[in-house]
């Protein structure tokens, strides 16, 4: 089954702009399940916005990014026979992705996905929201996108999707400490980018 593609213009007009969108019914998983077409275009709709922000904060290039959306959706539609129902399908859905984007990023020349050391200070808060009322958005993130991507990925899940650490640790399979441990290395390292550029600003 081909997933109709969406021009990759509007894609990232509406993933800067979207707002939250609602998770999948359970009724529409079922169907989904059944390889109905309207399910899969209902379910689709309701994660394009989501599902593509956060892959084009991981690969950032938007071709790269519409290629594993439509990636992403070819295997929910062959796997979704191994969806567990008691699981969050969410997690699954974004498991899926993450998947996807990492064997790309493994594959692509250029791009680290070591964990980076940054010295955290005491009291390190995790607290996006008070970053990003530092800034404008855009600025934000075209500071986001210079982190490693392992760090885009754990700032993306947990503060613009708003999993839980645990729900970012089954996307990602990796343990809950190194998830902490990234959210707070991805915080500090924002911060310390974001300040050495309001000073070289402020040089000016």
């Amino acid at each position: 089954m081909e997933v109709v593609r969406i021009p990759i213009a509007v894609m990232i007009y509406e993933a800067a702009f979207a707002e939250d969108l609602p998770v999948a019914e359970q009724d529409e998983v079922a169907r989904l399940r059944r390889r109905d077409p309207a399910a899969v275009a209902g379910v689709v709709g309701r994660y394009r916005h989501r599902l593509y922000r956060y892959l084009i904060r991981l690969v950032r290039e938007p071709a790269a990014a519409d290629d594993l959306f439509q990636q992403t959706w070819l295997n929910v539609v062959r796997q979704i026979g191994r969806y567990d129902a008691r699981r969050s399908f969410d997690t699954w859905l974004f498991a899926i992705a993450h998947n996807a984007a990492m064997d790309l990023l493994r594959r692509q020349s250029g791009e680290s996905l070591e964990e980076h050391e940054y010295e955290l200070p005491a009291g390190t808060a995790d607290s996006f929201s008070a970053v990003m009322a530092a800034e404008r958005a855009a600025i934000l993130a075209a500071e986001m996108a210079q982190l490693p991507a392992l760090y885009r990925e754990a700032l993306t899940l947990r503060f613009e999707e708003g999993m839980k650490l645990e729900e970012i640790a089954e996307v990602t399979h990796a343990p809950l400490s190194t998830v902490k441990s990234r959210v707070q290395r991805a915080l500090e390292c924002l911060r310390q980018n974001m300040s050495a550029r309001w000073r070289k600003e402020d040089l000016l």
